[in-house]
């Protein structure tokens, strides 16, 4: 599919990313706080709509939203069987790598873990995996710059490899569309525990990412809304400084983009 680089004109939005549009877009990073852009892909009209265009573009560590194309990779090189499987906990808490969160230092299923977000789990399931695997697959599946030069395991948390809002976007249309090297089995699997929200009107199938690297918070929410007329895929990436206090920053990557989900009529 052809893809276009249109702003779609609803609402608030603007023909132009210049003028009026970017700008009142904006107004809801400024209420949270936080710097960023979301960016989305209205399928059916095969229009994009972007808050900040150049941000679009802009590379940054995917954080915990790697684990969507990190299960399909380990599903698909058989480093696990399916999403039930159990993965003992490795007996240590490094907090540099796993997080403040002692409630998910256990054995745990891969589901489980994607639900949660436990870091380790999919640490311990890149160590099998491996670099010449992942090049393999991140350069088959366009995902960003492919740059795995970082010494740790967890490469998309630290160093150099990075990945745009925009380019976050294709790929979700890529999985939707079923279009990239994984069995239907290992799309059927993703999309059914990529569901966070499931109403009579719509479903959300979806992924958070939080990382601190170089003195920044970087936020992510990514994925992709389902109603009975059309999808919308989306990508919403926030930064602030470590050094500034904000308790909602989490929950700012959900509220901005279902704010502007609402405006166009993708969710209730």
């Amino acid at each position: 599919m052809k893809r276009h680089s249109l702003v779609l004109i609803i609402g608030l939005f603007c023909v132009s990313t210049k003028v009026c549009g970017q700008g009142n877009l904006k107004q809801f990073f400024q209420e949270c706080g936080v710097k960023g852009s979301t960016t989305i892909y209205d399928y059916k009209h095969q229009k994009w709509i972007y808050s900040d265009s150049l941000d679009a573009q802009k590379l940054s560590l995917p954080a915990s939203t790697f684990k969507i194309i990190n299960l399909l990779i380990a599903l698909e090189t058989k480093v696990i069987k399916d999403e039930n499987e159990v993965v003992k906990w490795v007996g240590k808490t490094d907090t540099t790598l796993y997080g403040f969160r002692p409630e998910i230092y256990r054995d745990m299923t891969v589901k489980e873990a994607f639900e949660v977000s436990a870091g380790w789990v999919f640490i311990e399931l890149a160590k099998k995996i491996g670099r010449k695997n992942y090049t393999k697959y991140l350069k088959a599946c366009h995902y960003g710059n492919v740059d795995l030069s970082e010494k740790g395991t967890d490469f998309w948390n630290f160093g150099r490899f990075g990945i745009s809002p925009q380019n976050q976007v294709n790929l979700l249309k890529d999985i939707y569309e079923e279009k990239l090297p994984f069995s239907k089995q290992n799309y059927k699997i993703l999309k059914k525990i990529m569901i966070t929200e499931k109403t009579n009107d719509y479903i959300i199938r979806a992924k958070t990412g939080w990382t601190r690297d170089g003195g920044i918070d970087s936020g992510w929410w990514v994925g992709y809304v389902e109603n009975k007329k059309n999808t919308y895929f989306f990508a919403t990436r926030i930064t602030k400084k470590r050094t500034e206090s904000n308790p909602n920053f989490g929950q700012c990557r959900k509220t901005i983009t279902k704010t502007i989900l609402k405006q166009i009529k993708a969710v209730q």
